[in-house]
């Protein structure tokens, strides 16, 4: 197979997957209400090193296009060092938070594009930027190519090490007695970057990722917010709280901090981004 082929199959794993213990896709906007309020970070926020970096290739006259932009997390921190940032986000949740979180924060240069990549009129500008999106695109060459029409002067990409949603596949396992199906990710990524003669910088960028943080107090909570993690449905809330207090020592560690997670993978954002040449 082809890297992009091999790229689809993951997909296509998780998907079949998917469908066969948690059943069909739920309608509607997947992305909004409590899933777009978790994105809601303070434009003005003190910049951790990983978006120092980020940042470090924008200059005040550019035009950034966020493609996929969510609530803003990215692009509006950038808006306070650009010209103008529009963000493609097509979960009316997250483009509703958005333009909440600019009005907020006084931020008059950022714009929303309420569409996905392939049907937006996105503007021109000098960089193209997605962020924790390739995960879930399955003709990834034309997305990749959809995000360098763009941007004249550079794309930027940036992914975690491991995709997110399978950090919980120790949990998934245990419950479902099987391995979870894994996201296509770096490792499929990279080699499709260069199959269509794009070689990247890659840059493993320095901090954890910040939804990493939780430690349950007690044993009580611990289990509590494994339980109503999203990897086990409802109807099997019972039977997973019994086999997660009974592995209890495999998936928690104590601390002074209270109980550290041990079911996670450890996981870094990592930062592709080639020049287009213009």
């Amino acid at each position: 197979m082809t890297p992009a082929e091999t790229y689809a199959a993951h997909l296509d794993a998780v998907q079949e997957q998917n469908a066969r213990i948690y059943g069909p896709p739920a309608g509607g906007d997947v992305w909004g209400g409590a899933s777009a309020r978790q994105f809601r970070f303070d434009p003005r926020r003190k910049r951790d090193r990983n978006m120092v970096a980020i940042a470090s290739y924008v200059k005040s006259d550019d035009v950034v296009v966020d493609v996929g932009g969510g609530a803003g997390r990215v692009c509006l921190p950038l808006a306070l060092q650009c010209k103008e940032v529009w963000n493609v986000e097509p979960s009316p949740g997250m483009g509703s938070e958005f333009e909440s979180l600019a009005k907020e924060a006084g931020i008059t240069n950022a714009r929303l594009i309420p569409s996905n990549l392939a049907q937006a009129e996105a503007p021109r500008g000098a960089i193209a930027f997605t962020a924790d999106v390739t995960y879930f695109v399955r003709d990834i060459v034309s997305f990749i190519r959809q995000l360098e029409a763009p941007a004249s002067r550079r794309v930027m990409i940036t992914i975690w090490s491991y995709p997110p949603p399978n950090r919980r596949g120790k949990l998934f396992e245990l419950v479902y007695g099987e391995e979870q199906a894994v996201l296509p990710g770096l490792a499929q990524l990279l080699p499709v970057l260069w199959d269509i003669g794009i070689l990247p910088d890659v840059q493993v960028l320095p901090e954890s990722p910040w939804w990493e943080n939780e430690r349950p107090p007690s044993r009580e909570e611990a289990v509590k917010m494994i339980v109503e993690d999203r990897v086990v449905k409802a109807e099997d809330h019972d039977r997973a709280q019994a086999l997660f207090e009974e592995n209890f020592d495999e998936l928690f560690a104590p601390s002074n901090a209270g109980f550290v997670p041990l079911w996670r993978s450890d996981m870094r954002e990592v930062l592709i981004t080639w020049e287009t040449g213009g």
